[in-house]
């Protein structure tokens, strides 16, 4: 990745898809952040809002280790919901709010290039590369990209094959944030944090206290995935970070001293 143009400091946020549509400060943050002379980079989710939508369906959602099972048909509701009613709602709301912003997918020049992640699991795909241009591209000009995970497969040739696979979103950011070398990685959910056994916040925690926290299943279902994108994140980034989006303000209390949420070095 060619950085000599981008100065300003790049922080990858996650958005769970379960803070869509709450009444928090998130986006009013994100633009703040913009404006401040950051480079965000937004990856979100959509969970409850396709499951909604599954159900509408008459479609059962799935789920093994945090992964949504994929089939085709629930892969067409997937990406109709991620990449657009969420990624342009998304879009638009933060644009009425004086960000600039553009809305795209890992399918988009082909960000997400990825793989079968097991056949089990559908069509849900496993990172296989990162294509970081379009992003550079982004940000040299001013934007914000706001980034629906999906993926385009990649055969064994290095060619696209021409389908769409699911990626979850939490590894997406992961993926993104330590191939961008960003400053940090911010997953904001509606938890506080990463809980101990006695379901007590964690402020500090490093790679070998999480996977021991996996390894016992302190730490489980879709608390998984975060946190091995926390650990992947790490091979690029300064710090990971997991922390209540339901807080106001949340987002501008990054660099604080207080206990809000947990870090992850």
């Amino acid at each position: 990745m060619n950085t000599k143009n981008q100065t300003n400091p790049i922080v990858v946020i996650k958005i769970g898809g379960s803070l869509l549509g709450s009444e928090d400060t998130t986006l009013q943050d994100l633009v703040k952040l913009q404006k401040s002379g950051m480079s965000p980079i937004v990856v979100h989710g959509g969970g409850p809002v396709i499951s909604d939508w599954m159900k509408k369906q008459g479609t059962k959602p799935n789920f093994v280790r945090g992964l949504r099972v994929t089939d085709q048909e629930s892969l067409d509701i997937v990406s109709a919901v991620l990449a657009g009613l969420v990624n342009k709602q998304l879009v638009s709301s933060l644009q009425a709010l004086g960000g600039k912003v553009i809305g795209i997918s890992g399918v988009d020049g082909q960000i997400l290039q990825s793989e079968v992640l097991d056949p089990a699991l559908g069509q849900v795909g496993r990172i296989t590369n990162v294509n970081t241009d379009l992003l550079v591209s982004c940000l040299k000009d001013g934007y914000m990209p706001i980034i629906a995970p999906l993926g385009t497969e990649i055969d064994q040739e290095n060619n696209a094959t021409g389908r769409i696979l699911n990626i979850n979103g939490d590894t997406a950011a992961g993926e993104i944030a330590c191939s961008m070398k960003s400053e940090s990685i911010i997953f904001l959910t509606d938890v506080e944090g990463i809980l101990d056994e006695e379901k007590k916040l964690i402020d500090h925690i490093d790679r070998d206290g999480i996977n021991k926290l996996i390894e016992s299943e302190i730490v489980a279902g879709g608390m998984i995935p975060k946190v091995e994108a926390c650990i992947r994140a790490l091979d690029g980034v300064d710090f990971a970070k997991i922390m209540d989006g339901r807080n106001s303000h949340a987002l501008l209390s990054l660099n604080s001293t207080d206990r809000i949420g947990t870090r992850i070095r």
